[in-house]
């Protein structure tokens, strides 16, 4: 099952952990489920802080004219 990770878009990744935690919060899992959640919880969260990253990579900033318009982008600094 967490062979499918890889292949989610953040948005679904987010909703699935949100899930997860949902469950764990609840407290009727069994111990074996709640390992279970909580190791996928964990593989979830690594592959959205992955696709965070890789948008920050992806960010640039905006160049103005001296009279403000747009003249182009450069990369964000600092990511």
């Amino acid at each position: 099952m967490s062979d499918d990770i890889p292949a989610m878009s953040f948005e679904d990744a987010m909703k699935e952990l949100e899930a997860t935690v949902g469950k764990l919060e609840t407290g009727e899992a069994t111990l074996e489920e709640s390992i279970a959640l909580y190791e996928r919880g964990a593989k979830l969260r690594a592959h959205c802080e992955q696709r965070l990253r890789q948008a920050e990579e992806r960010v640039e900033k905006i160049t103005l004219s001296a009279d403000g318009a747009p003249t182009g982008t450069t990369p964000a600094e600092g990511l």
